[in-house]
């Protein structure tokens, strides 16, 4: 008898972010993208502190701030593949031209406009950047 495997019901909890304003953050994601905070502490040390932030379909974005952290965000997704890590995070939207023109009227900065998802992906998607820079992809789904 083989095991019953682990990670079968795994699904995605969060994604974590390092910001450089933390208090700016989570106004602008909890505004322009209905994220709540689930929990706001504060790591050993004093030096960093972070939010889970959570939207009603329980999609999770942990942002951290840490005093030391620096760098500028990558400017596109092309730019975000010549690093290793996260390059970016992205939603499934019904609409993504429309969820794209809400998120340039909150603030963000268009990086793609919505455009037809290139092959073998069907559908719409966009690029935008929040305040800081941090690239979101919206998706049609």
């Amino acid at each position: 008898m083989t095991p019953a495997d682990p990670l079968a019901g795994a699904r995605a909890h969060h994604v974590g972010l390092s910001v450089a304003d933390l208090g700016a953050m989570v106004d602008w994601y909890r505004e322009a993208l209905g994220f709540t905070v689930e929990v706001a502490f504060e790591l050993p040390g004093g030096r960093a502190s972070g939010a889970m932030l959570r939207r009603p379909d329980g999609t999770g974005l942990e942002l951290l701030c840490h005093s030391d952290s620096g760098g500028e965000a990558p400017a596109d997704p092309p730019q975000a593949m010549l690093r290793r890590g996260y390059g970016h995070w992205a939603l499934a939207v019904d609409d993504v031209s429309a969820a794209h023109a809400q998120l340039l009227s909150a603030g963000a900065r268009e990086v793609w406009s919505p455009r037809p998802a290139p092959p073998p992906a069907t559908g719409a998607m966009s690029y935008l950047a929040d305040p800081e820079g941090n690239l979101i992809e919206l998706v049609a789904g």
